[in-house]
């Protein structure tokens, strides 16, 4: 019996750290060799979410959110992470919330925090005006949810926390995929230390991006600002706030490190246009904002670097914030992003292109006349399957740009649309045969 209840507690407790903040292994991020690369979600290992989009209540409509122009040219919300698509934002200043400041510029309306202020060092003051200016925006996350034991193969209940910021004040709030996945039960505690349920609204695994909603009255949320990802330099100021270890709005400072490095998402994914950042971050703080100094929303904190210890080692990612408005509004409006799909479900990646291991039963490729290695045939009444490398087609362009990794497959099938073709540029037999140019009519990725 007490090895039993021994079992039980480490599970449990192996449970809540898997739970935690993400670690992102800089030593294994980029590692590409020849084995087969993923190009379907549903192979990639995840689990999908229990708290599943309910209706159009809860998701509701994106031109509610502060840096919405319904009077603006519509934008592709097609989630490629291609820099060209991330076109910049103007910084978009808090409208009318009461008891906030609109401009950092400005006094905050607090005679007493003024008065502090006129008593710090002048370098000191810059970083408590942030703080001031956007501490209501950041709500604490925990989590509800369960996981098979590998060892007994029942559930075993875990828990799990991390960081949100208010959005809206229709009561979205914008949080890390990772922190809400598989969630069965999320409860958010605001500023004032009040806390409510929240629904899921919609999430994006490829970006780690997800949001939810509280109904909460709207008096009581204080949106973030939102700033400009694209006007960051290295070394300015940048500033964190989340709940790490479970200590609340928690303020650490730092600098821009670096611009555009790339990070793998949870399913493999590769996320470009990176924020990295020295500011302190650590297991608890995936969801919260960093700002900048006019107290700006410029990326989401997501995870860290390290060498074994799941902890701040001074380098720390953030999702940048063009990237989560071009993705936010179309997670309100279909609870998901709408991607065009190839219909292939593993290739080689090779110098000279991409062998196609497997393709979809019945998608796109398959069905314009693609040829993977699998091969099905009847013999004495039964059918058998097995892989042949020579009767595979290789991929070596795609509307006439060359292409020799998955990832950049992926992301010129992610920059189009369902229904839109592309040409592709096959080799036969393996890259032995003849060179032919096939058109596929792209689907809609599930």
């Amino acid at each position: 019996m007490h090895k039993y209840a021994a079992l039980c507690v480490v599970s449990a407790v192996l449970g809540a750290v898997a739970a935690g903040l993400w670690t992102y292994d800089w030593n294994n991020s980029d590692v590409q060799d020849s084995r087969a690369e993923n190009l379907a979600q549903a192979d990639a290992g995840t689990q999908q979410t229990s708290a599943k989009p309910t209706g159009n209540s809860v998701r509701g409509d994106a031109s509610t959110l502060p840096w919405i122009d319904d009077d603006a040219e519509p934008r592709s919300l097609n989630a490629s992470n291609t820099d060209d698509d991330l076109a910049p934002g103007a910084a978009i200043s808090l409208a009318n919330q009461a008891g906030q400041p609109q401009s950092i510029d400005g006094s905050s309306g607090d005679p007493e925090f003024e008065e502090i202020l006129r008593g710090l060092l002048p370098e000191e003051r810059p970083a408590a005006r942030v703080y001031e200016f956007a501490n209501r925006a950041v709500v604490n996350i925990n989590t509800q949810s369960s996981r098979i034991d590998p060892l007994w193969m029942w559930e075993v209940p875990q828990e799990g926390s991390g960081s949100g910021i208010v959005i809206s004040k229709q009561g979205h709030i914008l949080t890390n995929q990772h922190v809400v996945d598989g969630a069965r039960q999320i409860e958010v505690t605001l500023h004032d230390g009040s806390s409510t349920p929240a629904t899921m609204v919609g999430e994006d695994p490829n970006n780690d991006i997800a949001v939810i909603k509280v109904d909460v009255p709207a008096d009581e949320l204080f949106p973030v600002t939102m700033g400009d990802s694209n006007r960051l330099v290295v070394g300015q100021y940048a500033y964190a706030i989340g709940n790490p270890f479970g200590l609340e709005r928690t303020f650490t400072t730092g600098v821009i490190s670096s611009l555009n490095r790339t990070m793998r998402s949870r399913n493999r994914r590769l996320i470009k246009g990176i924020i990295q950042v020295d500011a302190a971050i650590n297991p608890g703080n995936s969801g919260g904002p960093l700002l900048n100094s006019r107290g700006e929303m410029v990326g989401m904190n997501t995870a860290i670097a390290h060498a074994g210890a799941e902890q701040s080692a001074g380098v720390g990612f953030a999702i940048p914030v063009n990237t989560i408005k071009r993705i936010v509004p179309q997670l309100i409006e279909n609870g998901k992003i709408i991607r065009a799909d190839l219909g292939l479900a593993r290739v080689y990646q090779s110098e000279r292109g991409l062998l196609i291991a497997q393709l979809i039963s019945g998608g796109p490729a398959e069905q314009a006349g693609l040829q993977g290695m699998l091969v099905r045939q009847r013999q004495n009444g039964f059918y058998i399957e097995y892989m042949r490398r020579e009767v595979a087609d290789l991929i070596v362009a795609i509307d006439g740009e060359a292409v020799k990794t998955a990832d950049r497959l992926m992301e010129i099938i992610d920059s189009k649309k369902p229904g839109e073709v592309v040409r592709l540029t096959v080799q036969r037999e393996g890259g032995a045969g003849e060179t032919v140019e096939i058109p596929v009519t792209l689907g809609q990725a599930d």
